[in-house]
């Protein structure tokens, strides 16, 4: 072979580019496709790599939540009842929820607070914004049961509760006062020298109400017998609210 031969050289060939759409979580993404003429050609990403590396990441949705459900701590007030605070703080379960949540405060007796109490508002919404995995079935405990005893004590509490329930404000002091100068705590006291006696409609009961107003502001779930010691105390109660924002502004005959 002539030593000034030409040489051609083999031309190697062209490379065929496409491009194929992917779609992963909604974004369209451009992969170049390069021809099999090429022995070398370099792997095509997978479609799943790419869905995970441009997936947008999820929103701190749980630090939101937990943000929202943050508990705060509200100090009882002179007229103050749980059923009041419940609706003025739109608690999640009313009142009873709120009693539960702050038990240990409380005590025994929902419708016992006092001013100055510190009470949580929120407290079980805040423990619920963090996941809790799935509790094993089991049967509920029974609620408790709260009984009374039967003596003043015990009818101031158990009224306290009933009231409570209802929105009606006072407290086991002012009831205290107010039951001593009236009936000195008996329950089958009546009144029969007065002008309301002279009218035909003695006072009667721990509270001296007069069978009108009892039957006016009886507080249903309480007996209808005006000497019944928690009907008398509950529907009183309910009277001097009306009329005087509580039984705790109560000092005289009313």
């Amino acid at each position: 072979m002539p030593a000034t031969g030409n040489h051609r050289r083999r031309k190697s060939s062209s490379l065929t580019r496409g491009f194929i759409t992917v779609t992963a979580g909604g974004a369209a993404l451009a992969l170049p496709v390069i021809g099999a003429t090429t022995a070398s050609a370099a792997p095509v990403q997978s479609v799943a790599t790419v869905a995970k590396t441009v997936a947008p990441a999820a929103a701190p949705a749980k630090g939101i939540a937990a943000a929202k459900a943050t508990p705060s701590v509200y100090s009882v007030i002179a007229g103050d009842t749980l059923y009041k605070i419940a609706v003025g703080h739109a608690v999640s379960g009313g009142w009873q929820q709120l009693y539960q949540d702050n038990r240990e405060v409380i005590g025994a007796d929902p419708g016992v607070i006092h001013p100055g109490m510190k009470l949580t508002i929120g407290a079980k919404a805040a423990a619920s914004a963090e996941p809790k995995p799935a509790a094993s079935p089991s049967t509920p405990a029974p609620a408790a049961t709260v009984t009374y005893t039967n003596d003043l004590d015990g009818w101031i509490k158990e009224s306290l509760a009933v009231m409570a329930q209802h929105g009606i404000p006072g407290s086991y002091d002012g009831i205290h006062r107010n039951i001593i100068r009236e009936s000195s705590g008996n329950p089958k006291a009546i009144n029969n020298w007065d002008s309301n006696a002279a009218k035909g409609t003695p006072s009667k009961g721990l509270l001296q109400v007069i069978d009108p107003t009892f039957k006016a502001y009886h507080v249903s779930g309480t007996s209808m017998d005006i000497y019944d010691p928690v009907a008398n105390i509950t529907a009183a109660c309910n009277y001097a609210a009306a009329k005087y924002g509580s039984i705790d502004n109560v000092f005289g005959a009313y």
